[in-house]
């Protein structure tokens, strides 16, 4: 696989469909009908990938699906478990030399993790939480970064029956609180210290202060790094914990558990009130990621087909994409981790650092949040100097769109390389659904600056103000049909109000997801942002992100965010903040270029009123720009209602926004007439 050309592999949605035709004698002459289909029987195809996916239970399954949204009921009777699916690859990965895991941390320490070995650690951790009281359905909170211990502790969760929920080591005791108070765990696993941005940070006092405000916790263990300043009193070790190797250990089965028992407990972003914490089953993952890796083009470590395969989507582990990058490990996937900063330190700027950690290990498919890339391109990064990357064959994006023209970037250089040929699967889905809804298909054409297709077994669409769907032009993005990994519930939300309105207050029982988009005939979509911070101009609407896009692509603009005060007249006042590269200044000629930009790409209407040069852009733990809670401020709400500090990736640019905020609703009350 390493030095295998991209053609000489079978796509796996080619492998699926060819599947299809042989088991079912099904014919689908494009992939428009094919996700046609999956769309409209839905019993018929998400049987199809139970089967094809090597799911078993060890009870028969009463119906695939019953009910609608929300509340739709998945293979009623059957028993599942994540871990058991994962490990269902050991044998043949192991026989192959394929390792499970392939770490690195900033150091350079490396640690390789073999499937065997990675079952046996599953095993000896799932015995001393058993042993520690743990119990199916109980929580097990985790504070830790971006390595296997993450994954084991994971898995071994899933083994139990229990219940995963995740916060990085980058976020403070009062966001971690808030998120797992919420949940009461039994367990907290978390980390003593970290090495990133170039220096080493204790946790150990963080640790000591989550323990502290959980009464529910009935044990505690330690990952223990050497970058912790103390010890976190009664404590056990993780490593002690995951190190048994005894007949009980090789005796361990993880449980069988109903399709819809509870797996993991993801949140959302935070900006506003508590987080919700967003509850997602064993077999909708299961059944959505074994579609998703499809998409993804993901194959066994150990098959032929796509022998050596080793995945790396760069994530810390607050973000939906660390489950995500666990998941390559269902198809059999070897996964790459990096633990650390993905741009060097404040001081020194590296944006080669991934590269060069994928030259090192061979990775095949490599992925990142947009944001990533568009940086690598502005610091003039010289692919041809980061190693032998030659043995990639697929980049991934998400978090926000990817700009056509770093897209393009991105493809010139790999072709500087030898990978004319190399291919970009720009996703789109989220926490909600720990899945995509918009996805990749390796067999579809290029879509610069475009998701190339809807996912199998989503029934997406764009649908305008009347709830119609459209095609060519920017509607709500809904889900109409079922979709296997919704949430089961949010934790806490006894009643199911909060669920119901998150998803179905616009349409009753239609999922509505938040986000701008717009397909195209040949099935090709754009997200263009969230659609509660839209642009409306004179009854013209615009998506954020093309603005960005518009004025990103700009060498003198380092980012930007935008947001439309209206004035409850019909009008209102289109503000941009701007962060310009290192050196340069928002003068006359940038404003300038900007509008011109704009002008060019878009429309002469939606040309900002103002440009203001910012210090940073608040973004999201995941990435996301803070678009409405920016609005909110100049809207007059206050800070502590409109955005978490610990929720930010950014905290200290969030006082420069409010003391902004408060100067324009000083100046906009005195320009109103009494």
């Amino acid at each position: 696989m390493h030095s295998r050309d991209r053609a000489e592999t079978v796509p796996q949605l080619a492998l699926y469909r060819t599947w299809l035709g042989e088991t079912y004698g099904l014919q689908f002459h494009d992939y428009a009908e094919l996700w046609a289909w999956s769309t409209t029987d839905l019993a018929a195809f998400w049987e199809s990938i139970w089967r094809y996916g090597g799911l078993e239970s060890p009870t028969p399954y009463t119906a695939v699906l019953s009910g609608g949204m929300p509340g739709a009921a998945w293979f009623e009777g059957a028993q599942v478990n994540y871990a058991r699916q994962v490990f269902r690859h050991a044998q043949a990965a192991e026989a192959a030399g394929q390792p499970a895991i392939v770490a690195e941390d900033e150091t350079g320490r490396v640690v390789q993790v073999g499937w065997s070995e990675l079952r046996r650690r599953t095993a000896s951790l799932a015995l001393e939480l058993r042993r520690a009281g743990v119990e199916r359905g109980d929580r097990v909170a985790a504070y830790l970064p971006n390595a296997p211990e993450a994954v084991v502790a994971m898995l071994a969760c899933a083994s139990l029956g229990a219940v995963w929920t995740l916060c990085s080591p980058d976020m403070g005791t009062p966001a971690v609180l808030d998120r797992f108070r919420q949940v009461t765990p039994k367990a907290l696993i978390a980390v003593d210290g970290v090495h990133y941005g170039g220096r080493p940070r204790d946790r150990s006092t963080v640790v000591r202060e989550i323990r502290s405000g959980l009464p529910s916790l009935r044990a505690v263990l330690v990952v223990r790094t050497g970058y912790g300043q103390a010890e976190v009193d009664g404590a056990a070790d993780f490593a002690a914990a995951q190190a048994r190797d005894d007949e009980d250990v090789a005796a361990f089965e993880p449980e069988w558990v109903p399709f819809s028992h509870p797996l993991w407990i993801l949140y959302s972003s935070g900006t506003t009130g508590l987080p919700k914490a967003i509850v997602h089953g064993h077999g909708g993952v299961l059944v959505t990621g074994c579609v998703g890796n499809m998409h993804l083009d993901l194959g066994p470590s150990h098959a032929p087909n796509t022998f050596g395969e080793r995945f790396h989507w760069y994530s810390a582990t607050g973000w939906v994409m660390w489950n995500q990058q666990v998941g390559g490990l269902l198809s059999g996937t070897t996964i790459c981790l990096f633990d650390g900063s993905p741009s060097g330190s404040r001081d020194e700027p590296d944006w080669g650092r991934l590269w060069r950690f994928a030259a090192r290990h061979r990775v095949t498919w490599f992925g990142a949040g947009a944001a990533f890339f568009s940086n690598c391109r502005k610091a003039g990064l010289r692919l041809g100097d980061m190693g032998d990357l030659s043995a990639i064959r697929a980049l991934g994006s998400t978090g926000s769109p990817l700009p056509a023209e770093v897209e393009a970037w991105g493809s010139e250089a790999f072709a500087a390389l030898g990978r004319p040929d190399i291919w970009w699967c720009n996703i789109s889905g989220g926490t909600d659904i720990a899945a995509a809804f918009l996805s990749g298909n390796r067999e579809l054409p290029p879509a610069p600056g475009r998701l190339q297709c809807r996912h199998l077994g989503a029934a997406v669409e764009a649908w305008d103000e009347n709830g119609e769907p459209v095609i060519g032009r920017v509607g709500e993005l809904v889900c109409t049909r079922p979709f296997p990994s919704m949430p089961l519930f949010f934790w806490g939300d006894e009643d199911g109000e909060r669920y119901r309105t998150s998803y179905f207050c616009e349409w009753p029982g239609v999922w509505r997801h938040g986000d701008w988009l717009q397909v195209e005939a040949d099935g090709s979509c754009s997200i263009s942002g969230r659609s509660d911070a839209t642009i409306n101009r004179n009854g013209l609407r615009m998506g954020t992100a093309e603005l960005y896009a518009a004025v990103e692509r700009l060498a003198d603009v380092a980012d930007s965010l935008v947001i439309d005060l209206e004035d409850g007249e019909g009008g209102s006042t289109l503000l941009m903040f701007v962060v310009p590269r290192a050196g340069r200044a928002l003068d006359r000629g940038l404003e300038a270029a900007m509008a011109g930009a704009i002008r060019d790409a878009l429309s002469p209407r939606f040309v900002p009123d103002a440009f203001i040069q910012a210090p940073g852009i608040p973004r999201t733990l995941s990435g996301k720009k803070q678009e409405l809670p920016v609005k909110r401020l100049f809207q007059g709400w206050p800070v502590t209602k409109v955005i978490n500090l610990d929720g930010v990736e950014n905290p200290g640019v969030v006082g420069w926004y409010q003391a902004q905020a408060e100067a324009w609703l000083a100046s906009t009350r005195k320009a109103t007439p009494a």
